[in-house]
């Protein structure tokens, strides 16, 4: 007997009519995120990528280009590679940990079973919402604990539309990697997918080198980047060297386009 043989409860008619009754939905819900849950836990490589790699990639180039603006940077080097790296933490959550996690449910027919065990359809959704939601709110102060007595945090000049940023940036790539998880045939193919997608992402619009030292057609490219607007949205206003507003809106566009899809993509059926 598999793990998810025990998480997941045996289909009966009684079980199905259960969880098909208005009252029911919170429950079932609540089930289903305390499998995924414990289902995640054991999944210890892309955990440990989320948690990991942003840390320690943090830790290394924060101190490359030391503690003086200069024309490359307009603020403390160190300070915009700490607001920045926030954003990487999300990235990693929505590109890599959650496109794997999901693939490999379809891969070994797991979501077949949450539906046969009558979970509604939009719970497992909902439910990678929260988990990503979750790995975020974990890892993004771990990044920040991590870097407080290394290099410091940054004050944060506006803290509502920072706020804004992360919430704007984490849905957006949660829905992607949602939608990739629902569309990728294993969790192989999600892992290579998805690390194709991060990490010329996170060299060009995050943890690589400053925008000003880039050539034009690679700041071009850069601009654009989904990973690049949520970094733009969170560093301008916390660092104070913009209001962010253009890539605010920009990433909320990708939020409301990429739930969309992945809302419409991912049914338990």
């Amino acid at each position: 007997m598999t793990a998810t043989d025990t998480l997941v409860p045996p289909t009966t008619d009684s079980d199905r009519a259960a969880a098909t009754r208005p009252g029911r939905h919170p429950s079932t819900t609540r089930r289903l995120l305390g499998t995924e849950l414990r289902l995640l836990t054991r999944d210890t490589i892309t955990f440990t990528f989320v948690l990991a790699f942003p840390v320690i990639s943090m830790l290394i180039i924060g101190g490359v280009f030391g503690t003086e603006p200069d024309e490359a940077f307009p603020v403390n080097p160190s300070h915009w590679y700490v607001a920045s790296y926030f954003t990487v933490v999300i990235g990693s959550t929505g590109l890599i940990m959650l496109p794997v996690h999901m693939a490999s449910y379809r891969e070994r027919g797991v979501l077949r079973r949450f539906a046969a065990s009558g979970f509604p359809r939009w719970s497992f959704a909902l439910a990678e919402l929260a988990i990503g939601l979750g790995a975020i709110a974990v890892a993004g102060p771990l990044l920040l604990a991590i870097a407080a007595p290394v290099y410091g945090i940054p004050d944060i000049e506006d803290p509502l539309r920072v706020v804004a940023g992360v919430v704007a940036g984490s849905v957006a790539f949660i829905s992607i990697g949602v939608l990739l998880g629902s569309v990728l045939p294993s969790a192989r193919a999600a892992q290579s997918v998805g690390l194709m997608l991060f990490f010329p992402s996170f060299l060009l619009g995050v943890g690589g080198p400053p925008p000003a030292v880039m050539s034009e057609p690679l700041r071009e490219v850069a601009e654009r980047l989904p990973l690049a607007l949520a970094t733009d949205a969170i560093r301008e206003p916390w660092l104070g060297i913009g209001d962010g507003t253009g890539p605010l809106i920009a990433i909320s566009v990708v939020a409301v386009v990429a739930t969309a899809l992945a809302a419409r993509r991912t049914a338990l059926s």
